[in-house]
C-alpha cells in the first residue's frame, strides 16, 4: 500500500460471548488525519487496544512500516513511536506536569532522576503547544482542557510518530475543543500521523484526510473525506437512516415537582461560592434544560440538590409542594422520589465488574424486598423488562457491564435510575461520549419519561442537545443563574445561550 505507517489485515477479537472485532481491514497514510468512526460497540477502541499492544490476544497481522509488528504491551508500540491518548486522561493529579511527563519513562543518571534535563525538555513540550506554564505547576489544578494538552505534551516527549486520540474532544469545551482541533492539524503540519476517533460528525469533516467506517466490528467503508455527506456517513455508521434526532413533544404538565429556592454552596477551604442564590422549579412532564461553561456550576448543583456536595449548602427545597429538609446523603434524595444520574457513568454510575442485574437494582434493592430477603425473582423480571424496554444489546442480564458499549452502559445507568420510580430525574451529561445512533435513542427515552410525568432536569455542554430537548433553559454563570429562557417554541438560538453563559448581553 502507498507510502503506509500502519497496516491492519484480517483482525478478529472476541471476548466472552461478544465479537468485538470481525474481520477488519485498516490502513493509514503516513503524515495523515484519519478519523475511525462508527456506533459505541463498533470496535473502534478495541481497535486501538490492538495497536497500542493493549490487547494481544487476537487474530490477524498488524504491519508497522511495512513490517510485521506483534506489539507485547503499551511499552513496545511507545518505543516504535505509537501513542495512545484515551477518553479518560491517565494522569495522576497529585504530580505536577513535568512528573508526569516523564512518568515511567525517567531521565536517569546512574539510576537518579535528572530532574533538571526532565525539566528543560518539559519545557520546551509545553512550548512547543504554546502551553505556558511552569513544569512545576500540579496537574490536579489544571482544567480538563490544559490536563488534554498535558496528554499530549507527553506523547511528544516520546518522539510520536502516529498519534491515537480517542474521544479527545468528549469533555471539552467548544473554545478548548477548537483550540485541541487547530493543534491536530499543526501536528499533521509536523509530519506527525492522526488516528482521530469521535462521535462529533462536524469535528471529523473539518480535520480529516480520510475516514474510516467500522460497524458491529466490521469495516464498512475507507474513503476520503470529500467522498461523504454527512448523511452517507450516517447511514454508513448506523446502517439505517435516523429520523430527526429530537422529536417534537407535546406533553401536558402537571404542577411544580421540585422547587429550589435561595440555594447557595459555599466552599469553606478555597473560601469562595460555588453556587450563589439560585432559584429554579421542574414541572411534572417537563424537561429543563441546564446550560453554562464547565464550571459554571451545574454539576455543583446537581450533587448538592441529590445531597452528595461536600460543601456548606443553604437554601430550601420544595417537593411536590411540600417545603421538605435538604437531603443528606443519596439514600434520602432516593427515597423522596430524586435521582441523579452523574455525568462519570464509569467512575460513579456504574460497577464494571459486575453483571448487567446487579447495576441495574443496586439503588432500589428495597423495592424487592420481601420481608428479609430480595426477591430475586421480582428482581430479574424487573431488569429483563428494563433491558427490553431500553433495548440494551446484550446476550444477557448477567453479563458483565464492563464489556457493554457505551451507550449500552448509559442505558443500564438509566435503568438503575428508573427502577428507583423517580419524581424528579436530573440527567447530568447523558449522552456525553456516545455515537448518534445511540443519542437518538436515549433522546426517545427521555421524552417518554416527561410523557410518564416525571420532572426532568437534563445537564448539557451540547448547546443543540439543550435546545432541541428543554422545555426551558436555565443559564449558569460563575455559580449563578445568568438568564431563563421559554423554549416550548424551539425559537432560542444557540447565540442567546453562549451569551448568557459568557457574560455578554442576551438580547
Amino acid at each position: 500500500m502507498e507510502d503506509c505507517i500502519l497496516q491492519l489485515h484480517h483482525i478478529t477479537k472476541e471476548f466472552p460471548g461478544v465479537k468485538a472485532l470481525d474481520d477488519v481491514n485498516l490502513d493509514i497514510k503516513r503524515g495523515e488525519v484519519h478519523a475511525l468512526v462508527g456506533e459505541n460497540g463498533a470496535g473502534k477502541s478495541t481497535l486501538m487496544k490492538i495497536i497500542s499492544g493493549e490487547y494481544t490476544d487476537y487474530a490477524g497481522d498488524l504491519l508497522w512500516d511495512g513490517k510485521k509488528a506483534d506489539f507485547r504491551g503499551i511499552k513496545e508500540s511507545e518505543k516504535t513511536g505509537i501513542t495512545i491518548i484515551h477518553q479518560e486522561l491517565g494522569l495522576v493529579l497529585s504530580m505536577n506536569i513535568c512528573e508526569n511527563i516523564f512518568l515511567g519513562d525517567e531521565i536517569c543518571t546512574n539510576g537518579i532522576i535528572n530532574w533538571d534535563e526532565e525539566y528543560l525538555k518539559c519545557k520546551k513540550a509545553l512550548s512547543d503547544l504554546n502551553l505556558n506554564l511552569s513544569p512545576q505547576t500540579r496537574v490536579g489544578n489544571l482544567g480538563i482542557g490544559q490536563q488534554q494538552l498535558v496528554e499530549i505534551a507527553k506523547a511528544l516527549s516520546k518522539e510520536v510518530k502516529l498519534l491515537i486520540l480517542d474521544e479527545p474532544t468528549a469533555p471539552l469545551t467548544e473554545k478548548d475543543s477548537e483550540n485541541l482541533l487547530d493543534l491536530v492539524e499543526d501536528l499533521k503540519k509536523r509530519g506527525i500521523t492522526v488516528i482521530f476517533i469521535s462521535h462529533k460528525l462536524g469535528e471529523v469533516f473539518r480535520i480529516a484526510d480520510r475516514i474510516t467506517v467500522l460497524r458491529d466490528g466490521k469495516t464498512i467503508s475507507t474513503r476520503d473525506k470529500s467522498d461523504y455527506t454527512v448523511d452517507s456517513l450516517i447511514n454508513e455508521m448506523v446502517g439505517r437512516k435516523l429520523d430527526n434526532c429530537f422529536e417534537p413533544r407535546d406533553c401536558e404538565l402537571g404542577e411544580t415537582m421540585l422547587e429550589v429556592r435561595d440555594w447557595s454552596a459555599f466552599d469553606g477551604v478555597n473560601g469562595k461560592w460555588i453556587l450563589k442564590d439560585i432559584n429554579i422549579n421542574v414541572r411534572a412532564g417537563e424537561i429543563i434544560g441546564l446550560s453554562g461553561m464547565i464550571g459554571a456550576g451545574r454539576t455543583e448543583l446537581a450533587m448538592s440538590i441529590f445531597g452528595v456536595l461536600d460543601y456548606a449548602v443553604s437554601g430550601h427545597i420544595k417537593l411536590d409542594g411540600k417545603e421538605i429538609q435538604r437531603f443528606k446523603n443519596s439514600k434520602e434524595s432516593i427515597d423522596a422520589g430524586v435521582y441523579y444520574l452523574t455525568e462519570d457513568r464509569k467512575q460513579y454510575g456504574l460497577v464494571l465488574t459486575s453483571d448487567i442485574a446487579y447495576n441495574s437494582t443496586l439503588a432500589s434493592l428495597d423495592k424487592f424486598q420481601d420481608n428479609i430477603r430480595i426477591s430475586h425473582e421480582r428482581e430479574i423480571a424487573a431488569v429483563n423488562q428494563k433491558v427490553q424496554e431500553l433495548s440494551i444489546k446484550t446476550p444477557s442480564i448477567l453479563q458483565t457491564v464492563g464489556y457493554l458499549s457505551g451507550g449500552n452502559q448509559q442505558k443500564v445507568c438509566i435503568a438503575k435510575a428508573l427502577l428507583t420510580q423517580p419524581r424528579v430525574l436530573i440527567l447530568d451529561e447523558a449522552t456525553r461520549g456516545i455515537d448518534i445512533g445511540a443519542k437518538t435513542e436515549i433522546y426517545k427515552l427521555i421524552n417518554k419519561m416527561a410523557e410518564d410525568g416525571i420532572a426532568v432536569i437534563m445537564i448539557s455542554s451540547e448547546l443543540p442537545e439543550v435546545l432541541g430537548m428543554s422545555d426551558r433553559i436555565y443559564v449558569l454563570r460563575e455559580g449563578e443563574i445568568s438568564a431563563e429562557f421559554d423554549n416550548r417554541e424551539r425559537n432560542i438560538t444557540q447565540e442567546q445561550i453562549a451569551l448568557a453563559a459568557t457574560g455578554g448581553m442576551v438580547v
